[in-house]
């Protein structure tokens, strides 16, 4: 018998309670910088250096943390359901926890690619700095999209979350798009778990919605436990 498919849409919330910052202040300045400055194709042609040693804090800081009781309890689902997480988040905190199947919409924090082959792709899980090159000599940058540049797995995270029986969301205001494009892939009938403690969707906005009003830590492990029991 083939197993119910789940799938899961995380963002920023689901790794908040791990000790990750999302380093997007108040007024919208990354750790200080315009978005600008360290997250598009035209801050790293100005100043790669910049660029570079933001995403080495970011990898510092992913090595010191450890995936929460939310990324525990979704990887504890593929048990029971065929489960597919996509998430806008670039750490691999769902996958130290254990989950299998998952697609990184915003690229991947531990892994650098060439700017000349984008297909060319290293695990990197030290800092990055220029003279840093693949074999022909080109620079390497973070494998991570920039702002300006095209979301390669949307497609594919489209056509995961058309196969939803259940479609879960954590942590995501489901504001920005292309991301939030995706909630409307799923098929109409699916039963849709909203999870965030300031949620900012309404139950009304949508045909089977439960929301949630909790952070990832706990608000997932209770519904897991539900779904489990159901």
């Amino acid at each position: 018998m083939s197993k119910q498919k789940i799938v899961v849409l995380t963002g920023a919330g689901m790794s908040a309670e791990s000790g990750l910052k999302t380093f997007r202040d108040e007024n919208g300045l990354w750790e200080g910088h315009d978005v600008m400055q360290v997250a598009s194709p035209q801050g790293f042609a100005q100043n790669p250096e910049l660029v570079l040693e933001f995403y080495n804090q970011r990898r510092r800081q992913l090595l010191e943390v450890s995936p929460n009781k939310g990324h525990l309890a979704l990887a504890q689902l593929e048990q029971t359901f065929d489960v597919s997480i996509v998430t806008q988040n670039i750490d691999d905190l769902h996958e130290q926890a254990g989950s299998s199947h998952i697609v990184h919409l915003h690229g991947e924090l531990f892994k650098v690619r060439s700017i000349i082959n984008e297909n060319h792709i290293l695990d990197w899980k030290k800092d990055l700095v220029l003279g840093d090159t693949d074999d022909n000599g080109n620079q390497l940058r973070p494998h991570i999209v920039w702002f300006g540049e095209m979301v390669p797995m949307l497609e594919t995270a489209a056509q995961i979350t058309q196969q939803a029986e259940i479609l879960i969301i954590v942590g995501t205001s489901m504001q920005v798009y292309p991301a939030a494009s995706l909630i409307h892939y799923a098929p109409k009938q699916t039963p849709i778990y909203f999870i965030d403690p300031r949620p900012n969707i309404r139950s009304s906005d949508f045909e089977n919605l439960t929301v949630i009003p909790k952070t990832a830590a706990e608000g997932v492990p209770t519904l897991v436990e539900q779904l489990f029991s159901s």
